[in-house]
């Protein structure tokens, strides 16, 4: 007779290792294309969507890949919240890690994590600005997924170098 536990104890096969979540024009030439190389020499499958068109909300292509990824890495850097897409993204995220236990890395790039929760400073005036004409549901899932994500444990950038950041996600990874 099987064991009722059998299923449960079934490794999920991820399409994914990482789903990278990045305002591109933040990050893309400095902080991002160190981490691209550093997954890459270490044959970690990474998720990026360079290739996505861009339309109002995520498509479905984008929110399987985020819950198809092991493990999620949203960067809040200064303008992120100036982006729907991007907070669209993290609101999905920490769904997922919430309903399906995807492990959340967090980076806060240049931004403190306290502006991030708080929605304060540079970073919520660009949340401010991009919240006009959302509706209330709208806008509270964003802050709530701000919220949640700057309440998990992270990597500041100006403490740490992207090797120290890989340290710990091969143990996520594998």
């Amino acid at each position: 007779m099987a064991s009722s536990s059998s299923s449960s104890s079934l490794a999920r096969c991820w399409l994914y290792h990482v789903f990278l979540s990045f305002r591109g024009e933040d990050v893309r030439k400095s902080f991002l294309s160190h981490v691209l190389k550093e997954f890459k020499s270490k044959g970690i499958n990474v998720f990026i969507d360079n290739e996505i068109k861009r339309g109002q909300s995520i498509n479905p292509e984008l929110v399987e890949a985020i819950r198809q990824s092991r493990v999620a890495v949203p960067g809040s850097a200064r303008n992120y919240a100036s982006s729907s897409w991007c907070l669209d993204e993290l609101v999905e995220i920490m769904k997922c890690r919430e309903e399906d236990q995807q492990t959340v890395l967090t980076i806060f790039y240049d931004v403190d994590p306290s502006e991030v929760r708080k929605q304060t400073g540079d970073f919520g005036k660009a949340f401010d600005i991009t919240c006009v004409g959302k509706t209330e549901e709208v806008k509270q899932s964003w802050r709530q997924a701000l919220n949640d994500v700057a309440g998990i444990a992270g990597y500041h950038s100006s403490n740490w170098f992207v090797h120290f950041f890989l340290l710990p996600l091969g143990y996520y990874v594998v």
